[in-house]
């Protein structure tokens, strides 16, 4: 992707993959919570976390999800009749994006990950 906007600072990473844990709200909290310490991010506010409960289509419930950083946000979404996740990080300040993919790997217990920087 061409910069555009080479005097504002960022760095993105798009990781999905599909879980064998079980997913609810507080493990979606848990993994705020702790990827941002691995990463040395900070949150300035609570999660958001979203479920439709029953509304659309049967094969897209799951969940919708963003933390709030000093430096940007996390956004998660989870699928659960598919048992696959898609998480963007985005920060204004650098991060080791290979820490971020093998924590999320690890935490999800993917059987399958792949991940994009931008």
């Amino acid at each position: 992707m061409k910069n555009i906007a080479l005097n504002v600072k960022r760095q993105r990473v798009l990781i999905e993959g599909f879980y064998t844990i079980n997913i609810n709200k507080e493990v979606i909290e848990d993994y705020f919570k702790n990827i941002t310490t691995h990463l040395n991010l900070k949150m300035y506010g609570k999660p958001i976390i979203f479920s439709p409960g029953g509304e659309g289509k049967e094969e897209n419930q799951g969940y919708d999800a963003f933390v709030p950083l000093i430096d940007s946000g996390i956004s998660a979404y989870i699928w659960s009749s598919s048992k696959f996740f898609s998480i963007i990080i985005y920060t204004c300040k650098d991060f080791d994006e290979k820490r971020a993919v093998s924590f999320t790997k690890d935490f999800f217990k993917s059987k399958e990950t792949v991940y994009e920087g931008f």
